[in-house]
């Protein structure tokens, strides 16, 4: 459903949020060790994720990302995924033809709307906050 990309931001913002909370910032390579990602490819995640303000990034001997504790209820997961994906994910075909629309619909097309409908809704009323807080509970968990 998202890109590889996607997905290693979507945790690397949750695991950035787990340690916002205990008021610690996180290096590229403890989160690309957190979620399994090549480091390189998690440095540019991360870059596409400051450059959207999702997540900080600070410099310096102390530096690291992190989240504010008080944004954290305000990211949507909605956000992430725009900040790497952009918005395809709501308008791209099912069976990925180039014109596919209400008018010239491929064989899946209303019934790939209505997941496409459902999912917009999921990731914005999503917050990093319930994932986060889901993950330091136990209710759910980033690695297998």
């Amino acid at each position: 459903m998202f890109s590889k990309a996607c997905e290693y931001g979507i945790k690397a913002c949750i695991f950035i949020a787990i340690n916002s909370y205990e008021g610690k910032r996180v290096s590229p390579k403890e989160i690309a060790e957190e979620i399994n990602s090549p480091q390189a490819f998690t440095a540019k995640i991360l870059q596409a994720l400051v450059r959207h303000k999702v997540i900080n990034s600070i410099k310096g001997a102390y530096g690291g990302f992190e989240v504010s504790k008080y944004e954290i209820k305000n990211i949507k997961l909605s956000q992430i995924v725009k900040a790497i994906d952009g918005d395809n994910i709501y308008n791209g075909c099912g069976l990925g033809l180039e014109k596919c629309d209400e008018n010239h619909p491929c064989p899946v097309h209303d019934k790939f709307k209505v997941v496409r409908d459902e999912l917009k809704l999921m990731l914005e009323n999503t917050s990093l906050e319930e994932l986060a807080l889901n993950i330091k509970s136990g209710a759910s968990f980033l690695k297998t």
